[in-house]
């Protein structure tokens, strides 16, 4: 069955980040998106592609962008509507909608999970994540990892299924 898992990270104002850069370090958190998107296809928005400095290893990269145009720098598929994204992944195979903010917002009618690392703090920000309907998600897990030495906030993950 074709799964469509919105991963993101966002502060308690859903804050996701500000000039297309993330406003925390997390490393165990980077550690567990590698491990879930690995092998994978995942969908972007064309800045959240900029924001790379190189291609993602192990992952296929979707890109949407309007510029018919646009010649991204390492290659990737570029389409022009998550519509036409969604057309890339099979039957049977699991992508990840990585970001950013409008492309969250768009994916929500579409994802059959999302994986929320909720960090418990608010921060500046110019892309925020979109609210998630209670009434049409369940939180089925909630895993909580305290600030330490490599992590100045604490954070929980969280995996929602729709319901």
């Amino acid at each position: 069955m074709k799964q469509l898992i919105i991963i993101a990270a966002a502060g308690e104002n859903n804050a996701l980040g500000k000039d297309n850069d993330l406003p925390w370090h997390l490393p165990d958190d980077f550690k567990r998106f590698k491990a879930l998107t690995s092998g994978h296809k995942i969908i972007m928005g064309r800045k959240t592609l900029e924001s790379f400095p190189k291609a993602l290893p192990n992952r296929e990269h979707i890109a949407i962008t309007r510029d018919t145009s646009y010649q991204p720098k390492f290659p990737c598929q570029i389409v022009h509507s998550l519509e036409n994204a969604l057309a890339l992944i099979g039957p049977e195979e699991t992508a990840f909608i990585i970001g950013g903010g409008e492309i969250y917002r768009q994916a929500l009618d579409f994802a059959t999970d999302i994986e929320l690392t909720r960090v418990h703090a608010s921060f500046e920000a110019d892309t925020f994540f979109p609210e998630i309907d209670e009434q049409a998600w369940e939180l089925v897990r909630e895993d909580f990892h305290p600030a330490d030495e490599r992590h100045k906030h604490s954070f929980t993950y969280l995996t929602y299924k729709r319901k």
